[in-house]
C-alpha cells in the first residue's frame, strides 16, 4: 500500500484529490494538510510514502515545504502540483529535491502512474513541462552549463530522449527493442555522466547540454 500525503490549501481541491485518490488500487491516503507550515509539522512524524504537494500556498509555499523538509532529512519522494508550466518552479523544485512534477489538470491515470513511480524511487514529469523548461534553460542570459563528463552515446541519447517522456526501463527496453537490464545500464551510465543523481535531473542537464 502506497501512502500519500496531500499538501493543498484550496479545499475544493483538495477534497476533490482525495475523491480521486480514494478511487485507486493501492494507494491510501495517510492525511492532508492544508497549508506547507502544517506540512513541515506532520510528514516527519507521519512518515509517508508519497507527498503529492501544491507548489503555490500561504505562509509556505512548497519550495519551501521541501527546503525545509531536506534540512530535516525528512524529505519523502514529493510530487509537486502546479497550475502553470512554470520552467523556473519546476527546475527550482528540482533543485530543492522533487521527484516528480504534475499539472492540477492531469488525469486520474497518470496520477497513479505518478505516484507509483516515484514510490518505487523514479522520478516523473509531464512531456508537456519538457519544451517549456527546455525554453527557458536555453535563454542566453543564463551561465554557460557544465559540459557532461564523457559525450553520450547515440544509444544513450535515445534512451535519455524516452526518459525525457516519462517511459520507465520497462517502456523504454520495448520501445528499442533490447533487454531491461540493458536499459538499466545505459541510465546509469547517462546518470554518471550527467553527474546526476536521478533521472529528472540527468533530463534537466542535458537539455542544458544541447542534447534536446
Amino acid at each position: 500500500m502506497i501512502d500519500v500525503w496531500l499538501v493543498e490549501d484550496e479545499s475544493l481541491v483538495r477534497e476533490g484529490l482525495k475523491a480521486l485518490l480514494a478511487t485507486a488500487p493501492g494507494i491510501a491516503l495517510a492525511g492532508e494538510s492544508p497549508d506547507g507550515e502544517h506540512a513541515v509539522q506532520a510528514i516527519p512524524v507521519r512518515s509517508p510514502t508519497v507527498v503529492l504537494l501544491d507548489i503555490r500556498m500561504p505562509r509556505l509555499d512548497g519550495l519551501g515545504v521541501l527546503r525545509a523538509l531536506t534540512d530535516r532529512r525528512a524529505l519523502p519522494p514529493t510530487i509537486v502540483l502546479t497550475t502553470f508550466a512554470d520552467p523556473e518552479i519546476v527546475i527550482a523544485g528540482i533543485r530543492a529535491g522533487a521527484k516528480g512534477f504534475l499539472l492540477k489538470d492531469a488525469g486520474l491515470d497518470e496520477l497513479i502512474r505518478a505516484i507509483e513511480t516515484v514510490a518505487a524511487g523514479g522520478t516523473w514529469h509531464q512531456p508537456a513541462m519538457t519544451a517549456r523548461i527546455a525554453e527557458a534553460l536555453r535563454d542566453p542570459q543564463r551561465p554557460l552549463p557544465p559540459v557532461p563528463l564523457e559525450p553520450l552515446t547515440e544509444r544513450e541519447i535515445e534512451v535519455l530522449r524516452l526518459m525525457a517522456g516519462a517511459y520507465n526501463n520497462r517502456e523504454i527496453a520495448a520501445a528499442l527493442g533490447c533487454a531491461e537490464g540493458t536499459v538499466k545500464n545505459h541510465v546509469a551510465s547517462i546518470l554518471a555522466k550527467m553527474g546526476a543523481r536521478d533521472r529528472m535531473l540527468a533530463v534537466l542537464r542535458a537539455v542544458d547540454a544541447g542534447y534536446f
